[in-house]
């Protein structure tokens, strides 16, 4: 993956959700489709598959809000593996409801059957896996967040579903007594979510494997923070802004601007810098370094936050109270080159590409730059009839990832039908274009003939879908993470119409130097 000013070689790839691939089980899976799906971007010339993270969804079903930094989730885990392991029947999938839109992802329909299928896999095997030796091995490989993720998960069942703040002082404190108690008492119910895991890594390993003997590196997608409810905060409190009662006392968001009058208030812990600067960072490189073993490349979300961050007053209803800190800046930065996590390549540790969009002052360029990680720039961004951007493709310099768009901006299609016109104007004058459907194929030209070393574009633009396909509107709740590539989606089947829109797309590559 080493170029010659960066990180990439001049390349192109394709952002796709594993949850967004066509399944007849309500959400995307590790399994076949996801196999055709490596086929599609080979036959593309695709060098890349970006990825939104693979985290164990929690409430409003945000994979940049988990249960876990570390687990998978067990939704992708691929049914018809297990029916093919004995471990499953299919008359017992095809017994539970698994929504009726192909295009749409029902993440309460899942909630409530995806258990009983795995529950019953696990019964079938409980008592076998004690001498598994590659379940023992994946246990304690794991184990530095294994254990406190599946006796996190089996406490929070037994609550039900309660975050662990709600949790009775002994189980929320971890006193050792009460984990000790709890870990015996829920034995079974810890055991399952580490076979669920032992599945969810097992296969996402063969998938990766296969996508690299196609020569196709995966972009993997680590948000900077992590729930409040999730395993991390319960286990490792030292590492947030908590009182002594473990309970939040600042958490995240951004400040108020024209398009939010009172900020964005996310709510997600701040971390306490000065506790992981005392320990080499030791959480954080342990975290990207397990990234580093699921994806060749990590896309490290916010990396703004790593210089200063928004902090807001926890119990606050909105973030016009909040308030900039600093970050760790330089210390951690150095620390993971430190560490051997780099930007020139898997082979020298884990390829970093670092997300600076949003407010993206001096400071966090010179920190940027001081890294040598490539950052993001979006064409979406690039048209603001009111300014001069630095998002304009003359702008770029090569060590960058150009995208149409990304998960967070609606479609390049619904661009053209929801900006302001003056905007939408600039774009066609630049692109050359009249038309939304031309416009779209220009935003993507555009992309692809910059001087960008790599460029990714989101799969609902290459199919020209509209305002249905975004995958996620900010600071709105319901609705969101929901979109899905229906199997007929390209031109009378995946399997068969996608030979026409993937020779395209790779004469796109070919002629912007991109193969």
């Amino acid at each position: 993956m080493e170029g010659s000013d960066g990180v990439f070689p001049r390349a192109a790839g394709i952002l796709l959700a594993v949850s967004s691939l066509p399944s007849p089980y309500g959400i995307g899976s590790f399994g076949k489709m996801a196999k055709e799906w490596i086929d599609f971007l080979e036959q593309a010339g695709q060098k890349y598959w970006q990825l939104l993270p693979l985290g164990v969804t929690s409430w409003g079903d945000s994979p940049y809000m988990s249960f876990s930094a570390f687990a998978i989730n067990p939704y992708y885990i691929d049914l018809d593996a297990l029916c093919d392991q004995g471990l499953l029947e299919k008359r017992e999938i095809a017994a539970l409801d698994w929504g009726r839109r192909p295009d749409s992802t029902d993440y309460a329909l899942l909630y409530r059957n995806r258990e009983i299928v795995l529950s019953r896999a696990f019964s079938r095997v409980r008592h076998a896996l004690e001498t598994n030796a590659d379940f023992t091995h994946f246990c304690k490989k794991n184990s530095a967040w294994l254990r406190d993720f599946c006796l996190f998960m089996a406490i929070k069942k037994l609550h039900g579903g309660a975050s662990w703040l709600e949790w009775e002082r002994n189980a929320r404190l971890r006193d050792a007594a009460a984990l000790e108690q709890h870990e015996k008492d829920l034995a079974e119910a810890v055991q399952y979510h580490a076979f669920a895991q032992f599945l969810a890594f097992t296969q996402w390993k063969d998938i990766k494997s296969y996508a690299n003997s196609k020569n196709i590196s995966i972009i993997g997608d680590m948000p900077i923070y992590v729930a409040i409810d999730s395993a991390d905060v319960w286990a490792n409190g030292d590492l947030f802004q908590l009182d002594e009662n473990r309970m939040p006392t600042r958490v995240a968001g951004c400040p108020p601007d024209a398009f939010a009058p009172k900020g964005q208030l996310w709510g997600n812990p701040l971390y306490n810098w000065e506790k992981a600067a005392e320990t080499g960072f030791a959480w954080w490189i342990s975290r990207i370094k397990e990234n580093g073993a699921l994806y060749d490349v990590v896309r490290i979300d916010h990396f703004r936050g790593f210089e200063s961050y928004y902090s807001i007053p926890y119990g606050d209803q909105d973030a016009s109270n909040g308030e900039w800190a600093p970050g760790p800046a330089l210390a951690f930065v150095n620390a993971v080159k430190g560490a051997a996590i780099n930007s020139i390549g898997a082979s020298a540790g884990v390829a970093i590409i670092a997300e600076d969009l949003g407010y993206r002052t001096p400071e966090v360029a010179a920190l940027l730059a001081a890294s040598g990680y490539p950052g993001m720039k979006v064409l979406q961004f690039a048209f603001d009839s009111r300014e001069n951007s630095d998002y304009m493709p003359y702008t770029y310099p090569r060590n960058c990832v150009v995208y149409t768009g990304t998960h967070d901006n609606t479609t390049t299609l619904d661009w053209f039908a929801s900006a302001r016109r003056e905007d939408v104007d600039l774009a066609k004058d630049f692109l050359g274009v009249d038309d939304p459907v031309g416009g779209v194929w220009g935003f993507i030209r555009a992309a692809l003939s910059s001087v960008a070393d790599l460029a990714v574009i989101p799969m609902q633009d290459y199919l020209c879908l509209g305002a249905e396909a975004r995958m996620n509107a900010p600071s709105t709740l319901g609705g969101n993470w929901r979109w899905r590539m229906s199997p007929d989606v390209l031109d009378g089947g995946f399997a068969g119409g996608k030979v026409a829109l993937a020779k395209k797309i790779r004469r796109l590559a070919e002629v912007n130097g991109r193969l």
